[in-house]
Order: C-alpha cells, then structure tokens, then sequence
C-alpha cells in the first residue's frame, strides 16, 4: 500500500513550482539581475509568471523582448502603470525597478507551441 501525499507536501509543491520555472532562467546572472529576479518573484510574479499545472496568469509573460526590447519603455510602465497594471512608483525604489529590468532580458523567449505569445493572457 503507498502512503498519500499529505496536504503540507503539496501546498509546498505548488508554492516552490512557479518560482522554479523562472529560476531557470540564468545562472549566470549578475548581482543586478539576481536582486531583479527576487524582486520580480516578489512584486510581479503573481500576475506574470507564466502558468505552471494549469495556473493562468494575469498579465503577459515577460521576457527579453517585452516592451519591443525598449529598457525605456519597460521603466515607464513599472512606474506609471497602464490601464490593467498598478503603477509602482511608490512602492519600489528606481533602483529596484532597474534591477526588474535587468533581470527580465535575461529571461528566454518560450519557443514551445502552447507558450502564450507576447502581450497574450491566459
């Protein structure tokens, strides 16, 4: 007879899986871009990590080629916001947000077939 799975096991799983699947990410990133992924995990991984075990997400995945490449472009919307985005410019500090770029182009794109496309929800 096997044991079950208790409940702590699982919850556990499902807690450590998302921040795994953007973990992979790189190994070699820099001490910017390694605050960028902590600080992402933290503030915007809960809408923009892509889905893991049928998770869907709110925002868009992010990669290098978000915000058509545009360092720019991408701390404007951290920032700011946009119409379905919090702006964060009181909650993280320039820095930070710096370091959240950083991090994100060095991010993959998701080549597979059902990755969601750049600027597509699920």
């Amino acid at each position: 007879m096997r044991p079950a799975v208790s409940t702590p096991v699982l919850t556990l799983l499902f807690a450590v899986a998302p921040t795994a699947a953007f973990a992979q990410a790189g190994g070699d990133l820099n001490e910017q871009q390694q605050h960028g992924r902590q600080v992402f995990a933290q503030s915007c991984g809960i809408c923009h990590l892509q889905p893991v075990l049928g998770v869907k997400t709110y925002g868009p995945p992010l990669n290098k080629t978000a915000a058509a490449g545009n360092d720019d472009a991408m701390r404007a919307i951290i920032t700011n916001g946009t119409e379905r985005m919090p702006a964060f410019k009181h909650y993280l500090k320039p820095a930070e947000i710096d370091a959240i770029v950083a991090y994100v182009r060095t991010v993959p794109v998701n080549t597979s077939p059902n990755a969601p496309k750049q600027g597509e929800m699920r």
